[in-house]
C-alpha cells in the first residue's frame, strides 16, 4: 500500500522440489511470532501447498467487493487452493495466472502488513514476470539445494532480477546436510551449492548477495509441513543446529534488514 513501509518477498527457485514453500511458511510464522505482521500469497498457481503447510481448511470471507483472507499463527494467507474443489487441478494458461496474481493483490485484504511473502512457481514464468510488473519494489529470496546441478538452476531464478529491477535479497540453501545418530554430518545432496548461487549472482548484478542460511535436512520440518504446524513454533525449534532454529535465524536476519526510504510518502511540508 501506498505510503506504508510493508517489504515483500518473492520467495523463488530454479526447480521444484527444493523446499521453497517449506521455507516461505516457517519464515513467515517466525516473523508472525516475533510480533510483525505477516501475510502470504500463495503465487504457485499450478502447484499450491501453502494452505496445507498452515493447516487452513476454512474459505475466505467475502465482505462486499473485498475478500478477507483466513489466518493461521497469525498469518494473513490466500491461495487459489482456498477456492478449488478437493485436490482438483488449475489448469490455466498465462493470463489467466497474471488476472489470479491481480485479484489476490488488489482484492484481498490484508490491511497494514509489515511483510508480505509471495512463494512464487519454480523458474521464470509468467508469475515471476507478473510479480516484476504488479510489485516492482518486491525482492527476491532464492532457495536452492547444495547440488551443483540445482546451483546452476537456481541462478537463473535470481539472475531474472537484472531484467525485471527488482532486487534479491539472499540465499537460502535447504537440504545442506543430515545429522547422523553419530554425530556426523552426511551431506546427500553434495555441498556448496547456496554458496556458488550467493557467488554468482554476487558477480551477476554487482552488488554483495548474501548466503543468508543452511538448513538442514530435518525429520521435524517434514512432520511439521505435513501436519500443518510450522516447525519454527515447536520445541524442535529450540535445538541448536535444528532446522527450525535455522530458519528461526534467518527470519530474524530478513526482519532487521534496514527497510529504505525510497518512494515513502513521509508527510513533509516545506514552511
Amino acid at each position: 500500500r501506498r505510503g506504508s513501509l510493508n517489504r515483500v518477498y518473492a520467495v523463488a527457485s530454479g526447480k521444484g522440489g527444493v523446499g521453497k514453500s517449506s521455507v516461505t511458511v516457517n519464515l513467515a510464522a517466525a516473523m508472525a511470532a516475533s510480533g510483525l505482521r505477516v501475510g502470504i500469497v500463495d503465487a504457485d498457481v499450478h502447484g499450491f501447498s501453502i494452505p496445507g503447510l498452515l493447516g487452513i481448511t476454512q474459505a475466505p470471507t467475502r465482505v462486499d467487493e473485498m475478500i478477507l483472507p483466513p489466518v493461521a499463527y497469525g498469518i494473513k494467507t490466500i491461495s487459489i487452493g482456498m477456492f478449488v474443489a478437493g485436490n482438483a487441478p488449475v489448469a490455466w494458461r498465462g493470463p489467466m495466472l497474471h488476472r489470479a496474481l491481480e485479484q489476490f493483490l488488489t482484492d484481498v485484504y490484508f490491511g497494514d502488513l509489515d511483510v508480505l511473502f509471495l512463494d512464487l512457481p519454480p523458474g521464470t514464468g509468467d508469475i515471476a514476470i507478473s510479480v516484476a510488473q504488479l510489485l516492482p519494489k518486491s525482492e527476491i529470496l532464492v532457495v536452492t539445494t547444495p547440488q551443483a546441478a540445482a546451483a546452476g538452476v537456481a541462478e537463473r531464478a535470481g539472475s531474472v532480477a537484472s531484467q525485471t529491477g527488482q532486487s534479491v535479497a539472499g540465499v537460502i540453501e535447504n537440504m545442506s546436510w543430515l545429522q547422523l545418530p553419530t554425530g556426523e554430518r552426511m551431506e546427500l545432496f553434495g555441498s556448496g551449492g547456496g554458496e556458488i548461487v550467493a557467488k554468482r549472482l554476487s558477480e551477476a548484478l554487482g552488488k554483495d548477495i548474501p548466503l543468508l542460511g543452511s538448513i538442514p535436512l530435518d525429520v521435524d520440518l517434514r512432520t511439521g509441513g505435513d501436519s500443518g504446524a510450522p516447525v519454527v513454533l515447536s520445541d524442535a525449534a529450540l535445538v541448536e543446529g535444528s532446522a527450525g532454529a535455522e530458519l528461526r535465524r534467518i527470519a530474524g536476519t530478513l526482519a532487521r534488514r534496514p527497510r529504505g526510504l525510497s518512494g515513502l510518502k513521509l508527510g513533509v511540508t516545506p514552511r
